[in-house]
């Protein structure tokens, strides 16, 4: 009975070794687990801190670009004028690119659009529906100076008195008036039918206008 007990010993003896090398096994295997997972837990959240910041980086990008965009539109409503007006003075929803493979960011499409708005075309030749326009413009302006002419002349009479003397200097005045206004209109109409006003034009609407007072003036006598 001995021998036997002591048998029971060594083997209750080996199986509590054989459970401690089992418990440290495990305890091992866990404490590995649970690093592993602390890890992964701390580049998720590194993960999630960066994608956070490239989320504020892209609506601060996003705001730049619809500021950006804006701007352009309002530059581009401001050199068209009515006719771009009538899409409205907000800017129009992004459209996509025309091409599958254009993988062009923003900052290209804003560029290429800033370019196309600051184009300017290029002044168009003096033609001759031009050069009549600014003769008519110079008729009418030596027309309207020599009927005002003729006017205060008249007044002049009327009133008597000092208007006798005085009316018919301002008189004088009015007439080379007339032809120096017809420019002014001229120049308008030129800036917005893209017709250089240079001196020949000038001359042409100071010329005709002089001409026309000149004979309404004489031939109203």
């Amino acid at each position: 009975m001995t021998d036997d007990y002591r048998s029971v010993l060594l083997r209750l003896t080996a199986l509590d070794d054989e459970a401690a090398a089992h418990r440290a096994e495990a305890h091992e295997w866990h404490d590995s687990r649970v690093a592993v997972a602390e890890d992964k837990v701390a580049a998720a959240g590194a993960a999630v801190r960066a994608a956070q910041q490239a989320v504020r980086a892209a609506q601060r990008e996003h705001e730049e670009i619809d500021a950006r965009a804006a701007g352009l539109w309002s530059d581009f409503v401001h050199r068209i004028g009515p006719p771009a007006e009538r899409f409205g003075k907000q800017v129009p929803p992004p459209a996509g690119p025309h091409h599958r493979d254009d993988d062009r960011d923003a900052d290209d499409y804003l560029q290429e659009v800033a370019a196309k708005v600051a184009w300017t075309a290029p002044p168009r030749p003096l033609t001759g529906a031009a050069t009549v326009m600014f003769a008519l413009f110079g008729f009418i302006g030596g027309a309207l100076g020599a009927a005002a002419n003729r006017l205060l002349h008249w007044a002049g009479r009327e009133a008597g008195g000092d208007w006798t003397a005085a009316l018919p200097v301002v008189a004088l005045i009015v007439l080379l008036l007339g032809p120096v206004i017809a420019v002014a209109g001229a120049k308008r109409v030129a800036d917005r039918r893209g017709v250089p006003l240079d001196a020949g034009a000038v001359a042409t609407v100071l010329i005709a206008g002089l001409a026309t007072a000149g004979l309404v003036y004489t031939f109203s006598r």
